[in-house]
């Protein structure tokens, strides 16, 4: 699958790496077309099939992930266009966090919605599941690195999109049974309330090595 990684951090690059691994043809998107963290990680992965900008990505891309900082999300997507993100599965992992009055930080909403809500009205023809933004990167793409099981959560309201995803996910090493279908699109709002518990726990342990786990 041809799939498009916006975002150039610690993110975005851990889940191009681990696409490119399962087989997958990735293009990191940015700003600009010669953006050096791209650059950089384009060189020492020989494989994959370039970089370029946000809108040259989107539309080359079968599938999206927008892993970009969650206060930029939505201009970074006006960026990449919505023809670009038409009727494509769009996985958003970002979380709107505004750390300006200091730890813990605040999660911004506007209206009352979620990123993944916002995304999703600003972008009416993307398939805009929810997904991953409750783990640290590492997590994200190799869930058997911790003991035991533990969840990720998905979020939409496009069946199909979720389906896609969890394929995606599985190939990562999740099982099915830690997959949980959290519900529609607003669901995010809990995932990404989630975070500043996330961030508290993280100090307190030492660590962002963790996940949580839904026990039935």
């Amino acid at each position: 699958m041809r799939i498009g990684v916006l975002g150039t951090g610690i993110v975005g690059t851990t889940l191009a790496s681990r696409l490119v691994k399962n087989g997958h043809l990735v293009r990191l998107g940015s700003r600009t077309v010669d953006n050096v963290a791209a650059a950089q990680w384009v060189a020492g992965h020989p494989d994959v099939s370039g970089q370029g900008t946000f809108a040259s990505v989107a539309g080359w891309a079968e599938l999206v992930i927008n892993a970009t900082g969650g206060l930029v999300s939505l201009e970074v997507l006006a960026a990449a266009g919505a023809h670009g993100l038409a009727g494509k599965v769009l996985i958003d992992v970002a979380n709107p966090l505004d750390f300006s009055a200091g730890f813990p930080p605040t999660v911004v909403a506007h209206d009352g919605l979620s990123l993944g809500e916002q995304i999703q009205l600003a972008f009416p023809d993307a398939l805009v599941v929810k997904s991953l933004n409750t783990m640290n990167a590492d997590v994200m793409v190799h869930p058997r690195s911790l003991s035991g099981s533990h969840s990720v959560f998905v979020a939409s309201d496009h069946s199909e999109a979720k389906q896609i995803v969890s394929a995606l996910l599985q190939e990562f090493g999740w099982t099915p049974g830690e997959i949980v279908d959290a519900g529609g699109i607003s669901a995010s709002r809990g995932l990404e309330l989630y975070l500043p518990l996330w961030l508290s726990l993280m100090g307190a342990m030492g660590s962002s090595h963790f996940n949580v786990a839904v026990v039935r």
